[in-house]
């Protein structure tokens, strides 16, 4: 996921998608302890997608404060 595209989304959504973010990676965890893990490079995406939807939701949290110091 690129991070023009998590943009595009609102706060909200970012939240919900970074929860099944979450949930993905603890199966691919699972996946990966049990030998089922098929592939093994996806486990380092959706941690780079994690710390970009992180990142968006760091962004809007710094551009509201500073809004609201401005005032």
């Amino acid at each position: 996921m690129r991070p023009d595209e998590i943009r595009n989304y609102t706060s909200p959504e970012i939240g919900q998608r970074l929860d099944e973010a979450y949930e993905e990676l603890f199966n691919l965890r699972f996946q990966r302890t049990t030998g089922q893990m098929k592939n093994t490079a996806r486990m380092g995406e959706v941690r780079r997608d994690i710390a970009r939807m992180k990142t968006v939701l760091r962004e809007r949290e710094l551009a509201a404060w500073l809004a609201t110091e401005e005032n």
